[in-house]
């Protein structure tokens, strides 16, 4: 029997890696069915789950006929099978899927007409045209299923990428943060000192006229007195509040910029640490790229 290999360049790989680099391996095989053996191709397709690739095996072997794959205890066979990639007329099909642990071994014979399967002896050209059938259809599972890798690699990559978007974001604000409460806080200084200017004006002037309340006599002029040292009293409660709404607020921004300065080191760090991941992981996301390449370049 002639043997042939596809094999996937794995040097200078990692271990995990070079596991999932394995060759799709064509083979001149047979295919026992009960007491009888018939001469067919088999081909062994890595890391594929058994149940998918069953499924879409006997949907290729379905497609364009009406005829249905009949299982019997895990040994598949078909009547009138048609596919122009094997011969022009139908065909049937024997056919077995086994596990064999980290690869899938499927093995068929095709028949083309009453006690003929395809081998060596029936010709070339049929003998090629079953083992590209064959070849087509393994190939097709492992770039489905390296498919699916890379996009779960990429998946990872894009978490990454957002996880660090946000964090620049975030740092971002923090920055903006203490721009704005430095700002606030220079403001709220400046308005402190004209209240502070406004409350020892109003504290002395309500001293002054109450010296002077206390020596008028009862009268008009005494109660109009009266009302304006009020006056005076309102407007010091006014300032005394807007003084303390000025120190909540310096407060207030003074707390954000301390807490914004604990955080942007800490964000750096973590910044740092999706970085190395965000490298480490587009080496991962082109292993696997090359990864699908390899496949699809298989002749």
């Amino acid at each position: 029997m002639k043997l042939k290999v596809f094999f996937i360049f794995t040097a200078l790989i990692p271990f995990s890696f070079i596991n999932a680099q394995k060759p799709i391996i064509l083979n001149e095989d047979s295919l026992k069915v009960g007491t009888n053996k018939y001469p067919g191709i088999s081909v062994t397709i890595p890391e594929v789950q058994y149940e998918k690739t069953l499924k879409n095996w006997v949907k290729l072997q379905e497609s364009g006929t009406k005829s249905k794959v009949v299982d019997d205890g895990g040994k598949m066979s078909i009547f009138g099978a048609f596919s122009k990639n094997i011969s022009e007329n139908p065909v049937n099909i024997l056919s077995e899927l086994t596990d064999r642990d980290s690869v899938l071994k499927l093995t068929a014979a095709i028949e083309l007409k009453k006690d003929v399967y395809i081998e060596r002896a029936t010709g070339e050209a049929e003998l090629s045209k079953a083992k590209q059938y064959l070849f087509d259809f393994a190939k097709e599972q492992y770039i489905d299923l390296v498919n699916e890798q890379l996009k779960l690699e990429e998946n990872k990559l894009k978490d990454l990428q957002k996880e660090l978007g946000g964090l620049e974001k975030d740092q971002s604000g923090m920055e903006k943060d203490i721009r704005s409460s430095n700002k606030l806080i220079s403001s709220e200084q400046d308005e402190l000192v004209m209240l502070n200017n406004e409350l020892t004006t109003l504290s002395a002037a309500i001293i002054e006229h109450n010296a002077e309340y206390i020596t008028m006599d009862p009268g008009e002029v005494k109660d109009e007195k009266a009302k304006y040292i009020k006056d005076l009293e309102n407007q010091k409660k006014k300032t005394v509040k807007s003084i303390k709404k000025a120190e909540n607020k310096i407060s207030k921004a003074e707390n954000t910029i301390s807490h914004a300065n604990r955080s942007i080191p800490k964000n750096d760090d973590t910044q740092e640490r999706i970085r190395r991941l965000i490298t480490d992981q587009e080496a991962v996301v082109q292993k696997f790229t090359d990864k699908l390449n390899r496949v699809k370049a298989f002749k």
